[in-house]
């Protein structure tokens, strides 16, 4: 656990660190989980992004976004160099303290392998699983105890 000795944790606020998170998540989803990249780009505008950053290098990313249906947390990836160390963690939980206070729910559409991460952290799993980008998801609600 040194290296989250490291870790810093930063709203996303100019258009160079947007580019490196970008990069993070082409790697993650588009690169190695084969996710079609026309869909990893949708709502870059009405998001709020996050980075986590270990010696300068960017190693995790995350954003937030205003829906229909309440605030919906997405794009979570973390380096594969750096997973297993509490980054995405620590992302769940700097994403949870910048969002505004509002009437709907605080979800998010997990891949089924890092449900248990989200359940760690607040998250209860609601309906059936289903099919996004050729992964299996399930819809996760924020329930905090």
């Amino acid at each position: 656990m040194e290296a989250l000795h490291q870790l810093l944790l930063k709203k996303i606020d100019n258009r160079i660190d947007l580019e490196k998170a970008w990069a993070l998540r082409k790697q993650v989803f588009v690169i190695e989980q084969n996710c079609p990249e026309e869909l990893e780009w949708e709502f870059e505008e009405e998001s709020v992004h996050f980075m986590a950053l270990i010696n300068n290098q960017v190693v995790g990313t995350a954003r937030w976004r205003k829906t229909e249906k309440g605030i919906k947390l997405e794009r979570f990836a973390v380096d594969a160099n750096f997973r297993g160390k509490g980054i995405a963690t620590a992302l769940i939980q700097a994403v949870l303290a910048d969002l505004p206070n509002q009437n709907g729910d605080v979800y998010l559409h997990a891949q089924i392998q890092a449900a248990g991460l989200y359940k760690k952290n607040g998250f209860v799993e609601y309906g059936e699983h289903f099919d996004e980008a050729g992964i299996e998801h399930v819809k996760m609600v924020y329930r905090p105890v």
